[in-house]
């Protein structure tokens, strides 16, 4: 059971295109559970988690929430390389979108109970922006979280001066670790509400603090996650908001059952979940309502056949904005463009048409930059030169540790040098080599004994003795006499410390 004696919060995990999840969600907890929207301290979201947010918070109609996000995947779907072709501006898209769905008072509504979550470029950190002194800050700060480096431009935007890009980045769902926090996400996992994939894999990825479990069918999502699906998919995906909304109020007792829209049932394939009595009571408001009964029989006749891929329970409002966004209004020339003689032509001149389309819209995406080119020039100039004094950094202290080992090794080297060596051949062995023997034998058992002598003590040397022996004479006092002399050809020295 979810408790209601302390504060809650909710929170909407980034998603891109799959932010059609986050109004379903947002749909449900409404009509069902209104007091969980209205009571909750915060209202979190990252990227497009932060838009759904906003429109919770501001009282945005959630149908025309859903249509805007349908109609840019409409737009983005009807270039050749999708969002990633130079006519399609994101930014430019959603931050016209914001100014005409939010309200005027919008900021106000957000001040102390929103929570964006930004990446700021500097350090990298996240940070939650809570206040915002106008509508323009509130869509700026929208914008800055749904902004990704390279798929939607290379120079991030501003807020209050200061630089982010997408917060998803560094929290793709803010505060999720708080006690009393209702995660969101369109991604199956461990977030309260989310998607519950038939799989045995129990194998996770945690991006950012999101839980995205390995299935097939989170793979497909991530996917379109920045390259959008056609709209029939993406109604599919509300559909699926929707119904685990319904099922995680219900696991946790938070049906308002007393509420005013409460007038009709759930969802259809729900009802067989139904017990005995709930079914008594269906059919006894169904009878006491037969006249508006008749009235939404004859609205789901009037409906054309888009309506089989759309939630039959979903509110009216959103239910209608979504099948207007869903159907395709073709005038001529899209109906002569969508000819299969005109698209393989075409597909046949994309590489003389491309540069073409390409340099056109960097021309006007040039003149649109003019405004702030001074302002980002210099920003540009100081990631240049922090960038390269980066890299002399890096490249000064390598060299330093580079030259202070090669000094000391040549000065440990130099120090071993200067080191007094007075070792001799002769003063390897003791006087008793030196001394005459008769016996080869005597010799080298004098010197195993040595050798043993030597073992037992801090410095061993392991000699390996090859040679030959003969008979000389050699003088000494003026007298001469018969010696084994040995010749080494080979020694090697062995240190051994030991710890006595």
């Amino acid at each position: 059971m979810f408790p209601l004696d302390s504060p809650w919060n909710i929170s909407f995990a980034g998603c891109g295109f799959l932010g059609i999840y986050h109004v379903g969600v947002a749909s449900c907890l409404l009509e069902q559970a209104p007091f969980l929207v209205l009571n909750a301290r915060h209202i979190y979201g990252a990227s497009a988690g932060a838009l759904a947010a906003t429109a919770l918070v501001s009282d945005v109609c959630l149908g025309e929430t859903g249509a805007c996000i349908i109609d840019v995947a409409k737009e983005a779907r009807k270039r050749f390389l999708g969002p990633m072709h130079p006519s399609f501006n994101l930014v430019k898209i959603v931050r016209y979108m914001l100014h005409r769905t939010l309200p005027a008072d919008s900021h106000h509504r957000a001040n102390g109970r929103l929570g964006i979550s930004l990446t700021r470029v500097t350090d990298g950190e996240n940070v939650l922006v809570s206040n915002f002194n106008s509508k323009q800050e509130l869509v700026q700060a929208c914008v800055c979280s749904a902004y990704i480096p390279v798929y939607c431009g290379l120079i991030p935007p501003t807020l209050q001066g200061v630089r982010y890009v997408d917060g998803g980045i560094s929290d793709n769902l803010p505060q999720y670790e708080l006690k009393n926090t209702i995660t969101v996400s369109p991604f199956s996992g461990e977030s309260d509400i989310c998607p519950r994939d038939t799989s045995t894999n129990i194998h996770e990825l945690r991006f950012t603090n999101t839980s995205i479990q390995f299935t097939l069918t989170n793979l497909y999502r991530v996917s379109r996650a920045l390259f959008p699906p056609d709209p029939m998919t993406m109604k599919a995906m509300c559909k699926q908001g929707y119904k685990d909304a319904l099922r995680f109020l219900k696991k946790n007792g938070l049906l308002d059952f007393n509420g005013p829209l409460r007038d009709r049932p759930l969802l259809a394939h729900e009802n067989e979940d139904y017990n005995d009595d709930e079914e008594e009571e269906n059919k006894s408001i169904e009878e006491e309502e037969s006249p508006h009964k008749e009235e939404r029989e004859e609205m789901v006749r009037s409906i054309s056949s888009l309506e089989e891929h759309i939630i039959e329970h979903l509110p009216p409002i959103l239910h209608k904005a979504l099948v207007e966004a869903c159907m395709e209004r073709r005038s001529l020339v899209q109906s002569l463009s969508n000819l299969l003689p005109v698209r393989v032509a075409s597909t046949i001149m994309l590489p003389y048409t491309l540069p073409l389309e390409s340099a056109m819209f960097f021309t006007l995406r040039l003149l649109e930059w003019l405004p702030d080119v001074q302002e980002d020039v210099v920003w540009i100039r100081e990631q240049i030169l922090r960038i390269v004094q980066r890299i002399l950094q890096q490249a000064s202290r390598s060299i330093s540790q580079h030259v202070s080992a090669r000094f000391s090794y040549q000065l440990e080297l130099h120090h071993y040098q200067s080191l007094p060596y007075q070792l001799s051949s002769t003063n390897l062995f003791p006087s008793w080599v030196k001394e005459r023997s008769s016996s080869v034998q005597d010799i080298f058992s004098r010197l195993n004994q040595y050798k043993r002598h030597l073992m037992s003590g801090i410095l061993c040397i392991n000699m390996d003795l090859q040679g030959s022996f003969e008979t000389g004479q050699m003088p000494q006092n003026n007298s001469s006499f018969k010696c084994i002399v040995v010749k080494y050809t080979k020694i090697h020295f062995l240190y051994v410390l030991r710890f006595i």
